[in-house]
């Protein structure tokens, strides 16, 4: 009764199937125990295209003179890892997410996938519409300031060098070429991890190359996922 509470306060619905809520909001991390058979990777899986297809459909009645790459854009921005983790936040999931204790693990990315997962059960409890309704209803009006979002600038070098600190990859900008005088020049920059080559930028500053570089390798980094 409890998790049936937390569902309906937070999220609008009542849940018919308790089993699909207790899947999303297990961590694989306790699969190493018997009594713990199934983790919520699959309906994550489920609830990232459910909730890009929802917010999808939003932006483009929202901005219906916009083209396509800024609809990507803002879309991107409203679906992205650190929005929907401060969203989990703001829900205290992390008190009903079970996962292993003492083992060091990252409780923001649990818990945002642990939201995608909750959206993956309430579309196989309910429905589609169901689904649809408590994101924008419940979550969205109440916790994404779209404003706030259309605002921020995003500073692709700093989260470039954020991923590769994380992982432990060597990060290089290397200067290939620098072109024009003092008052009009231009700078071309290569991005190279591990001593490999990824994505090449051109600006007006090295600042305006090593983002565009930048931009361009977490792309190339997010293909190969």
């Amino acid at each position: 009764m409890e998790l049936i509470r937390f569902i309906i306060n937070r999220f609008g619905y009542r849940p018919k199937n308790l089993s699909y809520f207790t899947i999303a909001l297990t961590h694989k991390s306790l699969l190493t125990k018997t009594e713990y058979l199934s983790s919520n990777e699959r309906l994550e899986f489920l609830g990232d295209s459910i909730l890009g297809s929802i917010i999808a459909e939003w932006v483009y009645h929202r901005f219906p003179n916009e083209d396509e790459g800024y609809l990507t854009q803002l879309k991107s921005k409203i679906v992205s890892r650190k929005v929907l983790s401060e969203i989990a936040e703001k829900l205290e999931l992390r008190k009903v997410i079970r996962y292993q204790t003492g083992r060091s693990i990252n409780m923001a990315t649990i818990e945002g996938n642990s939201l995608e997962a909750l959206f993956g059960a309430m579309y196989l409890d309910g429905g589609f519409e169901v689904v649809k309704s408590s994101i924008l209803n419940h979550i969205f009006r109440k916790y994404i300031d779209v404003s706030r979002l259309l605002s921020e600038d995003t500073d692709f070098k700093s989260k470039l060098f954020i991923l590769c600190q994380r992982n432990k990859w060597e990060l290089e900008f290397l200067v290939l070429n620098e072109l024009g005088n003092n008052s009009n020049r231009s700078y071309e920059i290569e991005v190279i991890i591990n001593n490999e080559k990824y994505g090449t930028g051109v600006g007006n500053s090295k600042k305006e190359a090593e983002q565009v570089a930048s931009k361009i390798t977490l792309e190339q980094l997010d293909d190969l996922q």
